[in-house]
């Protein structure tokens, strides 16, 4: 006789399901980290880069140099400029000498690196003229000497990073003023569009 009344599981089945579960997530888990590190450095690669084209927009729009910086205090009006610095600001130049500085030279203020737990490899300072375009620049009043790249080739870069990430990502400004978000592992010349 055929028995209609379903008994649900024995704890013999309980313990087996739930070990298997486990096992399944502990195989996940790494990948998971990976995938979570590398969403946190793309979100600060492309932060960077977007704040590096409003400081160079700034420039245009205001007709005259602006910098933006890399530091490790808060960011704010002349904080001092650091090379791989954990945060960053963008400020107006002075016009003139004697000009003093007040918060309508102030661009933008990010902690967001330092928030996603993620390194900046870069340096402390690029400055644009007033037309966009990277330039040197020994009097910043940040302690530090912008200097514009010497060919096509060799752009500024910063390098976004993190633990547990198994793809930085590298954020150029180029002689020319583009600014450019690519993948040191892919190579544009082998066609990968994201590549560097």
């Amino acid at each position: 006789m055929l028995n209609l009344n379903p008994r649900g599981f024995t704890l013999v089945e309980l313990m087996v399901t739930l070990a298997l579960m486990a096992i399944l997530l502990s195989m996940g888990a790494p990948l998971l980290t990976t995938w979570t590190a590398n969403a946190r450095v793309r979100a600060v690669a492309e932060q960077l880069g977007n704040d590096l084209r409003l400081a160079q927009s700034e420039a245009l729009r205001r007709n005259r140099q602006t910098v933006f910086a890399l530091t490790n205090a808060t960011p704010e009006l002349n904080a001092t400029a650091t090379d791989d610095g954990s945060r960053w600001f963008a400020q107006a130049l002075p016009l003139m000498a004697g000009e003093t500085l007040s918060d309508q030279h102030f661009i933008l203020a990010s902690s967001n690196a330092r928030q996603n737990k993620v390194s900046l490899t870069g340096p402390a300072v690029t400055c644009f003229n007033a037309i966009g375009r990277p330039t040197s620049n020994a009097s910043t009043g940040l302690g530090e000497t912008c200097t514009a790249p010497t060919s096509a080739t060799t752009p500024i870069q910063y390098v976004v990073s993190a633990t547990s990430s198994d793809r930085p990502l590298r954020v150029s400004v180029f002689m020319g003023g583009q600014v450019r978000l690519c993948n040191p592992a892919r190579s544009l010349a082998a066609g990968a569009a994201d590549g560097c």
